[in-house]
């Protein structure tokens, strides 16, 4: 234990004994979160409405490929043309805004000792959902620095309902609890709907575009908006990563936290706004995707662990998996039409919500 949290860590261990030990990563879980992601990857580059073979898909992946470019022949341009412009960036979006989320929702469930928590808890979908609205209603099609107003809109919501949330909380109880921190959540997450609501009803022209936004989409035509949340969504995650041994002497209690002279407080708010940070990014490109955050941690609790130094990995893996396929669902299930993704997560995640909420003691706020 001295390795892990430094000479004050033992007064934690039998806690987070208590927790189930403290289990590694197995190597079977990691394989298959790895096999999950690299599956669903191949569904969405081979599923559309051109037929592309997996013999393409290879043969376009290694074309770019230093030294080994060159020995690549017979890819027709058009198919690469679709590969490169549109499926590739989607499916690796769609990679990031689900580990992201996944991610965001285990450490949110950690930090605030609820199964429940979900990464909107402390209102950034409501305000990526109001400064969405906002650019939709008022300037559509605008954009700044080159960049579509709808995403940078979105985030500024988003950062501005949570740091709303910290601001609030901290004026109430110095966010020496968490249930300060939620109630406060709630409380700006309440306002800015409302705001939202009033702008909906007085530019209707614009509710059908809106509410597909909320719904969630990934919609992209090439690499921009991969680029626009990688370095979000990167650092995000490696800070979530660092701090999963806390998360697990956390989720036991907080006197654990303080028995290795760490603040609760500074955990709480580091792991937050990592979590916030990048699930601003991914819900400003990609609208505001629910279920994720709550579906991909738990099943992962039941099947490999609670321990967060299983969770939080592995979450990364099968939430990138989880909405790349329902994205694929989405694409093809009314084609040439295409559903919400939303809506896909929601059909899954609504009834898992339900089985959840019933076989789980959710903690009282």
């Amino acid at each position: 234990m001295l390795g892990i949290f430094g000479p004050r860590a033992e007064p934690a261990a039998g806690a987070l004994i208590a927790l189930g030990g403290l289990p590694r990563l197995r190597w079977v879980w990691g394989a298959a979160g790895f096999a999950s992601l690299l599956i669903a990857a191949a569904v969405g580059a081979l599923v559309g409405p051109v037929h592309i073979g997996l013999g393409t898909v290879f043969a376009a992946l290694l074309s770019h490929v230093p030294w080994l470019g060159s020995s690549v022949s017979g890819v027709d341009p058009g198919q690469a043309t679709i590969l490169w412009s549109l499926r590739f960036p989607r499916v690796v979006l769609g990679a990031l805004v689900g580990g992201m989320l996944a991610t965001a929702g285990a450490a949110y469930q950690g930090v605030f000792r609820n199964p429940l928590a979900d990464p909107y808890l402390l209102g950034a979908a409501a305000g990526a959902n109001l400064g969405a609205t906002l650019a939709i209603a008022f300037a559509p099609g605008g954009s700044f620095i080159g960049v579509n107003l709808v995403p940078l809109a979105a985030f500024a919501g988003a950062g501005a309902a949570v740091a709303g949330a910290f601001a609030l909380g901290r004026t109430v109880t110095g966010l020496r609890t968490a249930t300060g921190l939620i109630l406060a959540g709630v409380a700006v997450a309440a306002f800015f709907n409302a705001i939202q609501t009033y702008v909906q009803q007085s530019q209707t022209n614009s509710l059908r575009q809106v509410y597909s936004w909320i719904l969630g989409r990934l919609v992209t035509a090439g690499w921009d908006g991969v680029l626009l949340v990688l370095p979000y969504v990167a650092l995000s995650l490696v800070v979530i990563y660092v701090h999963r041994r806390l998360l697990d002497a956390l989720s036991v209690g907080e006197d654990e936290v303080v028995t290795l002279g760490v603040s609760v407080r500074r955990v709480r708010l580091i792991v937050v706004i990592a979590a916030t940070l990048g699930t601003a990014a991914v819900v400003a490109v990609a609208g505001t995707i629910a279920f994720v955050g709550i579906i991909v941690p738990h099943t992962i609790r039941l099947l490999a662990g609670r321990s967060y130094r299983v969770v939080v990995p592995l979450s990364m893996l099968f939430g990138a998996a989880f909405i790349v396929l329902a994205d694929t669902a989405a694409r093809t299930v009314v084609s040439p039409g295409e559903l919400p993704i939303g809506v896909i997560t929601a059909f899954v995640g609504a009834p898992f919500f339900i089985a959840v909420m019933r076989s789980t003691r959710v903690a009282a706020l």
